[in-house]
């Protein structure tokens, strides 16, 4: 009838087995080994942390004197640039009163060719035996310049 088995069968897996005397020497030196391996990490952790934050240092220190730098370049820049449009200012001035002197230059050149025209209106050459010969002319001075009449 029924199997007078006084073990009742167990599910695979659920209890382990009782621990060998085998198996505890092992987990004893890789527990040693982890800790040992844990201590590495972290110190080699602490060395990239210490790294980093010399490194962050340095690219602060070096940020910090490129700035300064830009800053200095940018502040003589400013005075190349005003000293420049100085320059082009005076440029633009003496072109300027350039510009006026020639002007009134040739207004007087344009009073003084119609004076000379008048002139040789009034005065006309005339040619003897093939060379040109000036009649009697005067001089007079008008507006600073001297005029042949």
């Amino acid at each position: 009838m029924a199997s007078s088995d006084s073990n009742p069968p167990l599910p695979l897996g659920s209890a382990p087995s009782p621990p060998k005397k085998e198996n505890i020497t092992p987990v004893g030196s890789k527990i040693a080994e982890l800790n040992e391996s844990r201590t590495e990490l972290l110190n080699r952790i602490q060395g990239l942390k210490q790294d980093l934050k010399n490194w962050r240092s340095k690219l602060d220190t070096q940020v910090k004197i490129y700035r300064d730098e830009l800053t200095e370049l940018k502040k003589t820049l400013n005075v190349e640039v005003e000293q420049l449009r100085s320059e082009f200012q005076e440029l633009r001035n003496t072109l300027h009163q350039q510009q006026e002197d020639v002007t009134a230059g040739l207004r007087n050149l344009g009073l003084q060719d119609v004076s000379e025209g008048a002139k040789e209106a009034e005065n006309p050459k005339v040619k003897l035996e093939g060379k040109d010969e000036e009649t009697h002319t005067s001089s007079i001075k008008e507006n600073g310049y001297e005029v042949n009449i």
